[in-house]
């Protein structure tokens, strides 16, 4: 039986900048086709780890491995295209002279016109760079992302500055490339993004490796569920929060004095004894719901779920 090689791999990477330990030990692997989230609050290392995959920053130990060698020569051979969140772009040049710039370089170059056309900038190609808006500037930065060939593209933030519009057809272009067999790697901080676009998810938490899966495993992985039902007349707040199984309790509506038309959302870790134990208090909930965790609550559940193990 033939097995795939990754296309990358993390073997116990760390890497410290003074008393920060940035990334810490991490192992990963990412295969061909898939398309992956990197999920992470600040701080917990997607930027460092971007950087190593690149070659930007060299691991204090570990190894990093992109097709089978080392980072800068797999972009050397144009295997990896990169849309950097920071990073200033040339000034005093145009669009259209700064895309046929990365085509030239490329060893395996599209057409300038065909680049500018799949970012949606063809209508900018004249402007000087300098000129452009921050959604433009992004468009522009996966232009250079993707002036050729390749076979994995990193993408850091790849939609902060655009309209939803342009995000929309953003993504769009994205699931093309991936359906055209190339690996793309984006970090995000829009939630509901990975949960519509990933294939996986992977959730970085104080440099290591938290949750690796699909955004429906992360979901299960965070143990709760969401209940959500309507109260009317006097509502005993503490008696809600006392109820068995629940980590989170947000009230809207009414009034804190009357509870009048009120609207109670639990997060539970047992949604079934959670509700009987509403039914035990005398309650009589109306719009009953229950439903499992959206991608951004379970982010949340982990990471602070890990956030309370370290103190």
């Amino acid at each position: 039986m033939t097995t795939t090689a990754p296309v990358v791999g993390f073997d116990q990477v760390s890497k410290r900048f003074g008393d920060v330990r940035a990334v810490n030990g991490l192992t990963l692997s990412l295969r061909p086709g898939e398309t992956v989230a990197l999920l992470g609050p600040n701080g917990a290392g997607k930027s460092t780890t971007l950087d190593l995959l690149l070659g930007l920053k060299q691991p204090d130990s570990g190894t990093v491995r992109v097709f089978g060698t080392g980072p800068r020569e797999a972009i050397v051979a144009g295997r990896v295209g990169a849309m950097l969140q920071s990073g200033g772009l040339m000034d005093e040049v145009t669009v259209a002279e700064l895309v046929g710039l990365a085509c030239g370089l490329h060893p395996r170059p599209y057409r300038p016109a065909d680049v500018l056309a799949r970012a949606g900038i063809a209508q900018i190609a004249d402007r000087k760079v300098d000129k452009l808006s921050g959604g433009q500037a992004q468009r522009v930065r996966f232009a250079l992302a993707t002036a050729g060939d390749s076979d994995l593209i990193v993408l850091d933030e790849p939609t902060t500055g655009m309209d939803v519009t342009t995000r929309q057809a953003f993504w769009a272009t994205m699931r093309e490339q991936a359906d055209q067999g190339r690996t793309v790697l984006f970090a995000t901080h829009y939630l509901e993004e990975a949960d519509a676009i990933a294939d996986r998810v992977l959730v970085l938490h104080r440099g290591g490796l938290l949750a690796d899966g699909t955004a429906a495993e992360i979901k299960a992985k965070a143990g709760a569920r969401r209940i959500a039902f309507d109260l009317e007349g006097d509502l005993d707040e503490a008696a809600l929060r006392a109820l068995p199984f629940v980590t989170a309790l947000t009230l809207s509506g009414g009034t804190a004095a009357s509870g009048a038309g009120r609207t109670v959302r639990i997060q539970s870790t047992d949604a079934d004894a959670t509700v009987h134990a509403v039914y035990g208090l005398g309650l009589y909930p109306r719009n009953l719901e229950v439903a499992g965790l959206g991608l951004e609550q379970a982010f949340v559940a982990l990471t602070t779920a890990e956030e309370a193990k370290s103190e």
